[in-house]
């Protein structure tokens, strides 16, 4: 399908062919007829695109002093590679659209495939021939509204919400600053619901334009005088400010024609700086309208289709966007003589150029149109790269489910550079992240069906790199197909999914590998992005004191830094949390260490107080043969201070590794210090992992290691819920 992109790195925007996305669960699949572009957002999306390296820094100050902090933890050149990864992905660019539903997920009662709907959000309504949308941002359409007029349906929910935020009532007297589309928009709304209203714009042809809609509407020159006749010198009742500009003369001009202790609400971007002495002597309320209404920015609501109660919030997003349609519906709101212009999606990139003023053309509702006979396609195909024309049975043939940060910074490089893996397939369920991965990488396909991925014959092995509540049943899913996997952490996030896996895993630790000439394996390698082991002061570290007979007593510190409560990986049920999620990579260094599985462990966790969500923890853990290994994993700390550093004491020697950059060891009154670039081990254990499956030898890390190790996050977890009551593992 086509997709229209905005490159952030170099700024340019661009239609490009992507795998059509796969629904999941609580998604529909939308076959796109129009969308509207955002002459406000989107423009400023592109406009920030386009500036150099330096006006990008200058723009963002607080993502340049996030970069200056990492780069004081984990050096320059790994900064640059992780910025420059970041600034290469494709943005996907639209919020507002409207088209017909060909596919459901499931749980979406209440949709049904041909119902035609206008669709809403950021990364779901994009300008694409077919959308996966959420059933919260979903609204069916009465038969007499169009697809063009319901593409508007978004853009008039942020109207409605910033109307909803004045608490206009019947008859009283209302200003609209700027009459833009969100302006004409809003002074509709205004006088459906019974108010009187003014508007105000520059722009002559705007006033003529609000008029024609059976608004009063003044240039701005005139607007103070207008504004008192209007009230019968009382002001304004509510003053909602439309805008675009940095411009402080809206939020100015609004105080001068409110009434005492009247409320003025800005939908648009203006300048702020507010003239004190007016605002202070009317005693007025100011308010920023966010977005479309209660539940934009919740994932609860917008990702899990978890409605509010009627009853304590009326006017959910979701339901301003059905209020909308049938204001559209009864012609209360017109939007007809708003369009301005119409592109094909294949010139999408021409509507960019039209507002961000490159066409020297007065615009305002500006449309993206979809063929409808198009033919969705699944997967798109690339050029392969040269692997040297080896015999392709001494290769990993991979196949990737996920194209995230983690596997376009971190592991895909890696694998790129290993000689020893053929890129075959890479999936992503909306397409766009597999195609851009695809393409930089050199895959040989990209698609956004998982499945094609597992059940390819060409494939031998599978990298699972998703969302953690989705690793263990696409672990499950590949093994039974016969396929090696590496599965980045957590392999599980529950007993239940553990058992699963558990079952299938071989009890010599070894797959039954076969014959050459046929497709597939029988029984494939596991093996979990537990890199750490890897890092090669790690595998120093280990060396030292495997010797060392006593039990060792092992004090890991990971500043972790804080994540937002509303984070995916702080949910359970998505994440698993962030002991599951991530603290597991530590309990596996420390098991590898010591060589077994921990026994028992024993956890407490600072008060969270309404900020984090037992992420300040202390774990215990002991080890069959005496050995004592202590994870402190805090999100209380610092980031700009070295995130790892770990302590071994053991038969009169004393080991420490900082932050995989340094490990000094010191016995017998003399030190001795290791130091290199920071290095976590991605690349070494790639490596054990293609050498393990291609000479049939044993799994990288042991199966006892990978079942122990997720074990004891979930004995952690439990005795954080039994009061740091010691649980068995």
């Amino acid at each position: 399908m086509k997709q229209l992109l905005q490159n952030i790195k170099d700024g340019k925007t661009v239609i490009e062919e992507i795998p059509i996305p796969t629904p999941r669960e609580g998604q529909a699949l939308v076959k796109v007829s129009a969308s509207l572009v955002s002459a406000g957002t989107e423009r400023m999306v592109v406009e920030f695109a386009e500036k150099s390296y330096l006006g990008k820094a200058r723009s963002r100050p607080d993502l340049v002093k996030q970069t200056l902090d990492k780069a004081k933890r984990e050096g320059i050149l790994p900064t640059v590679q992780a910025v420059f990864n970041r600034l290469d992905q494709p943005m996907a660019l639209g919020y507002s659209s409207a088209g017909t539903i060909v596919a459901l997920g499931k749980n979406m009662q209440g949709f049904k495939v041909g119902q035609r709907v206008a669709c809403a959000g950021g990364g779901y309504a994009s300008h694409a021939e077919y959308n996966v949308v959420p059933r919260n941002l979903l609204t069916p359409l009465p038969k007499n509204v169009d697809f063009e007029s319901a593409a508007f349906t978004t853009l008039g929910a942020i109207a409605l919400h910033g109307f909803r935020l004045a608490e206009p009532q019947l008859g009283e007297n209302v200003a609209v600053i700027g009459l833009g589309l969100l302006g004409l928009l809003t002074i509709q709304m205004a006088a459906a619901a019974g108010c009187n209203v003014l508007g105000i714009d520059l722009d002559p042809k705007r006033i003529a334009l609000a008029s024609a809609l059976g608004v009063k509407s003044v240039l701005r020159a005139q607007a103070e005088s207008a504004s008192q006749s209007f009230t019968a010198n009382r002001g304004f009742d509510s003053v909602i400010i439309c805008a675009d500009t940095s411009s402080n003369d809206p939020v100015e001009l609004a105080g001068v024609i409110a009434r005492d202790r009247a409320k003025i609400v800005a939908t648009g971007a203006v300048g702020l700086n507010f003239p004190r002495k007016i605002y202070y002597e009317k005693e007025l309320s100011f308010i920023n309208s966010r977005s479309y209404g209660p539940g934009r920015y919740d994932s609860n609501y917008e990702e899990n289709g978890n409605d509010y109660p009627i009853g304590y919030i009326r006017w959910t997003e979701g339901r301003n966007f059905q209020a909308v349609v049938e204001m559209l519906a009864s012609q209360k709101l017109k939007v007809e003589s708003l369009i301005t212009h119409r592109f094909p999606i294949e010139d999408g990139v021409q509507a960019y150029e039209v507002i961000t003023g490159k066409k020297k053309e007065a615009f305002l509702g500006v449309l993206l149109k979809y063929d409808v006979s198009s033919v969705p396609v699944s997967s798109v195909t690339f050029k392969p790269r040269d692997t040297g024309k080896r015999d392709t049975e001494t290769l990993v043939r991979l196949g990737v489910l996920g194209a995230g940060l983690y596997a376009n910074a971190t592991l895909l490089p890696v694998i790129k550079n290993n000689k020893d893996f053929e890129l075959v397939g890479i999936a992503s369920s909306g397409g766009l992240h597999a195609q851009h991965s695809g393409k930089k990488f050199g895959f040989q396909y990209a698609t956004s069906s998982e499945d094609e991925i597992i059940n390819d014959p060409k494939i031998n092995t599978v990298a699972i790199l998703t969302r953690h509540d989705s690793h263990a049943d696409l672990v499950t899913k590949a093994l039974k197909a016969g396929k090696h996997v590496f599965v980045e952490k957590p392999l599980a996030i529950n007993l239940e999914e553990l058992s699963r896996i558990t079952k299938l895993l071989t009890t010599d630790h070894r797959p039954q590998t076969a014959k050459r000439g046929q497709s597939s394996v029988v029984n494939g390698l596991l093996t979990v992005g537990f890199n750490r082991r890897f890092s090669p002061l790690a595998r120093q570290l280990k060396s030292q004191i495997s010797n060392l007979h006593e039990p060792k007593y092992l004090h890991y510190r990971i500043n972790a830094g804080y994540i937002p409560l509303n984070h995916w990986t702080q949910d359970e049920k998505i994440g698993g949390g962030r002991i599951i999620g991530e603290a597991c990579h530590f309990i596996d260094l420390i098991t590898y260490l010591v060589g077994e599985a921990p026994i028992s462990v024993t956890a407490r966790a600072l008060p969270n107080l309404g900020k984090y969500k037992d992420d300040n923890v202390s774990m215990t853990f002991t080890f069959p043969d005496g050995s004592l290994g202590v994870v402190d994993y805090l999100a209380n700390g610092d980031k700009s201070y070295p995130k790892e550093r770990l302590e071994v004491f053991c038969d009169g020697m004393i080991a420490v590794l900082d932050d995989y950059v340094s490990l000094t060891t010191t016995q017998n009154g003399t030190k001795k210090t290791s130091s290199a670039a920071q290095d976590k081990g991605w690349r070494d254990e790639m490596s054990a992992f293609a050498k393990a499956i291609k000479e049939g030898g044993a799994p990288p890390i042991p199966y006892d290691h990978l079942i122990g190790v997720t074990k004891a996050t979930f004995a952690a977890v439990a005795s954080l819920r039994e009061n740091s009551t010691a649980v068995s593992i």
